[in-house]
This record gives structure tokens, sequence and C-alpha cells, in this order.
């Protein structure tokens, strides 16, 4: 649906709220959706390049043992 937005209805709405999702979910994972189309479109654009396999190997391993955060806490609350 990325590609076709304008093609969701009050439906499909409906079914992700017949399904459990909360309004706020759904307005997240459409804020997400939207988010990542527009970086996608700048990165292609701007012709920022991708990372090498072992540059994400190392983040993969940063963030398995120190989280998100500077920190290190891994969790908003630290």
């Amino acid at each position: 649906m990325n590609s076709d937005s304008g093609s969701i209805r009050r439906e499909d709405i409906d079914a992700l709220k017949a399904a459990g999702w909360p309004e706020e979910a759904i307005y997240d994972a459409i804020t997400v959706c939207a988010l990542f189309n527009f970086y996608n479109r700048w990165t292609d654009a701007a012709g920022v390049h991708d990372m090498a396999p072992e540059a994400y190997q190392l983040a993969g391993k940063r963030m398995a043992a120190h989280g998100y955060l500077p920190g290190g806490g891994g969790s908003a609350s630290g």
C-alpha cells in the first residue's frame, strides 16, 4: 500500500480496528510507513550509499550490547 496509499479506504481501517488495533497504533503505523517512504526517496535522490555488510555487523553487535540510547541503557527508562 505504500506505493498506492490513496487506495486505503475506511474499510481498511475498520478491518484493523476489528482485529484489535487501537486508533493510536493505526496512526503510528501510517506515520512510520510515511516516514520510511520519505527517507527512502530522500536517500535515493541524495545519493546516499548503503553501509558495507561489516558495518551492519558492528552496529548490530553494538546495539545488542548497549541498546539504542547513548548511555547504554537500551530503553527509554535507561
